[in-house]
């Protein structure tokens, strides 16, 4: 096998791989990209946020009048994992959410408890439920005794849950809010800097105005057959209220809060959260005569920093499928083809150069550049240098050879018959 096939067979080679990257950066590009947009099977995250707030003493529920406290600090936990149903369409979420009081021990301090599963699209994020999936339940309170194990009661979910979709827009969502079991709008208000990342603000009314005032606060929607927690009675006394003490009174929970989202646009992943919530009891909805817990809290330092090297993690997976990889195969096909060309093209020349030597500078030098050709003549056609034929007169002037040098008369070595 000679230097040229060599260089042939390299060439088609280099070829075929410069072809095999292109159409790899194409599948990145029009397949993958969109297979990898989808929100992750292993998704798992405590997320803790704190503040402060107004807060009834749980212990006083048991004495003749309950006790509500200001300025108590507050801690809210939010638990994320993956159950099933969890496959290459959607992901159930199961999310156990929690609010205490950091003063006190344990369960003790205990305010508010839920236990909400919603199953999503792993793409759009939305819940998915129909008629025959309800795509959510939300788990039945039981007391600290209870041994029994957990009943899930169903809940049609709507709108996004625990999560924005991957590419956010700068639009309005709906948001599901599993204590008032429907989803409510979530409005874009601004980009936002969080720790380095450029977050989109989100906000969310419950029950409350664009001005933070109570305005259709949600009756709140009892897990129990008898309504046992949306409505209790009470004397007034209990209640704390003026008038007859022993006066049985009938008051209504009630529920509005209102949320802030700082969303990374890119992986949809929500990496701060500021909640204002409030749970009273009151005869007029718009009339708060006990609360239950009324509260703000912010995300903590440590879960944002969590939550951010978690959105960061997402979109450098994003990055390097959808533009990292597409480019560098792109350019690196682009390369081989170029590259296979000029090869092959040389490989060319090469085998010409071996079949006939004077092939390779007929016409053109190297890469079809050099000196112009020199004609060659065969030597028996070749033209000889023909000396001019000297004049006889200068023949004769010369004399023959050895006769002396021209222009000098020789002189008789003896007179002349007949001179004087």
């Amino acid at each position: 096998m000679n230097r040229a096939v060599m260089l042939r067979m390299a060439a088609c080679g280099i070829m075929g791989l410069g072809a095999a990257l292109l159409v790899a950066a194409l599948l990145l590009w029009t397949y993958t990209s969109s297979r990898i947009t989808k929100i992750p099977l292993d998704l798992t995250a405590t997320l803790i946020s704190d503040g402060t707030g107004t807060a009834l003493d749980p212990a006083s529920i048991n004495s003749p009048k309950l006790v509500v406290n200001k300025n108590v600090p507050l801690v809210s936990q939010q638990q994320i994992d993956v159950e099933s149903p969890a496959n290459a369409d959607v992901v159930t979420l199961q999310v156990g959410c929690s609010v205490r009081r950091s003063d006190m021990q344990k369960d003790s301090g205990l305010l508010l408890a839920l236990v909400d599963t919603v199953t999503l699209n792993r793409k759009t994020a939305m819940a998915v439920s129909d008629d025959t999936h309800p795509g959510g339940a939300v788990q039945k309170p039981r007391s600290f005794n209870d041994e029994n194990p957990p009943t899930n009661i169903a809940l049609p979910h709507d709108g996004l849950s625990y999560r924005f979709p991957f590419y956010t827009e700068k639009r309005t969502y709906p948001y599901f809010d599993p204590i008032a079991q429907d989803a409510f709008d979530a409005n874009y208000s601004g980009e936002q800097d969080v720790n380095g990342l450029t977050t989109y603000k989100f906000t969310q009314d419950v029950g409350y105005d664009a001005d933070g005032k109570l305005a259709a606060p949600v009756k709140y929607p009892s897990l129990y057959a008898d309504d046992a927690d949306s409505k209790v009675t009470a004397t007034a006394a209990m209640w704390g209220v003026p008038g007859d003490p022993d006066e049985k009174i009938t008051m209504t929970r009630y529920y509005a809060a209102q949320r802030t989202f700082w969303v990374d646009p890119e992986s949809g992943t929500i990496v701060k959260e500021a909640d204002h919530a409030n749970h009273y009891y009151a005869r007029d909805p718009l009339k708060p005569e006990l609360t239950l817990v009324d509260y703000k809290v912010t995300s903590s330092e440590e879960t944002v920093e969590s939550q951010v090297n978690a959105a960061r993690n997402e979109r450098d997976r994003l990055a390097l499928w959808s533009r990292v990889l597409p480019i560098s195969f792109t350019a690196s096909g682009v390369i081989a083809l170029i590259g296979g060309l000029l090869l092959g093209s040389f490989s060319l020349r090469t085998e010409a150069a071996l079949l006939d030597p004077g092939l390779d500078t007929a016409d053109h030098g190297f890469f079809g550049r050099g000196e112009p050709p020199v004609e060659r003549v065969p030597g028996a056609e070749a033209e000889t240098e023909k000396l001019p034929t000297p004049p006889k007169d200068v023949e004769r002037e010369h004399g023959p050879p050895g006769a002396g040098s021209p222009g000098t008369e020789s002189r008789p070595t003896s007179d002349p018959p007949g001179a004087p």
